[in-house]
């Protein structure tokens, strides 16, 4: 690590569920001193054992606010608001919040801090927990390139990182936030139908999961188009077509196209207040 994130700067994190411990995890491996990560937990014995495990200081949520530099805020989306009524009398203005939860806008944030607060809205997927996380950052209006850099740094200890506008966080939770799911989903029906083909269910699982390793890797390393890489697997007559044939009149293509729609509506229905 290069970054002011290196020296000496204080991180704090506040909500150390599975995704706030990734975080905190990755950017220890990354090369974060432990002596300037805080966290914060409810239950003493959590406390204990994140410091226990991580060498870090665990803290209330106040004097986090008070000690840290960067503020990284990994609640539930519902908790936040309780969170927040605790923290923002503490938060000075130069401090730097981001948020992991999911639809919450940076105006949010900022309306309830200090004017001129710093505010970075990520949203991160489940695959930070093995260090292959996509996570999709905005700036709010008093976010500078620094401050971006800087969450841009944390983040990509997990994985890969992503600048958007805020406008498109919608689109993006819809895409990379929910999308683990979806190829969860695809893999749990592919094993069954191995079964119904007379595969047993390990061996069925077996073969999909790597199949589908390998086509990731080679989707990330080939820089071919996805068309490509189909057509290489397609030949004229053969298995692939016949299968591909009965995805498309099943309509597989417009489904995926209105279930992340309705992904995208949903994430916009939250970030609204909607329940």
């Amino acid at each position: 690590m290069t970054s002011s994130a290196a020296h000496g700067q204080k991180i704090a994190f506040l909500g150390t569920g599975k995704i706030g411990e990734a975080l905190l995890s990755g950017l220890l491996r990354a090369g974060k001193d432990p002596g300037d990560v805080l966290v914060t937990a409810r239950r003493p014995e959590r406390a204990a054992e994140l410091a226990g495990r991580y060498g870090v200081g665990v803290v209330a949520n106040t004097e986090a606010a008070k000690l840290a530099d960067t503020l990284i805020l990994a609640v539930k989306p519902q908790d936040m608001g309780t969170l927040l009524d605790e923290l923002a009398p503490h938060v000075a203005p130069e401090r730097l919040v981001i948020s992991a939860a999911a639809g919450i806008p940076t105006a949010w944030f900022e309306a309830r801090l200090a004017a001129g607060t710093p505010v970075v809205r990520v949203m991160p997927n489940t695959p930070v927990l093995v260090d292959e996380g996509m996570s999709v950052i905005s700036g709010g209006s008093h976010a500078t390139e620094a401050h971006l850099e800087r969450a841009e740094e944390i983040f990509r200890s997990v994985g890969k990182a992503l600048r958007l506008p805020e406008s498109q966080q919608d689109a993006a939770t819809a895409l990379s936030g929910s999308g683990p799911a979806y190829f969860y989903f695809l893999v749990e029906a592919m094993t069954d139908a191995g079964i119904l083909l007379g595969l047993p269910r390990q061996v069925a699982h077996d073969l999909i999961v790597q199949s589908a390793i390998g086509a990731s890797v080679m989707l990330r390393d080939s820089g071919e188009h996805p068309v490509k890489l189909r057509e290489a697997v397609t030949s004229p007559a053969g298995t692939t077509i016949a299968a591909i044939r009965e995805l498309e009149n099943h309509g597989v293509r417009a489904a995926l196209l209105g279930a992340l729609e309705a992904a995208r509506d949903r994430s916009r229905e939250l970030a609204s207040g909607g329940k």
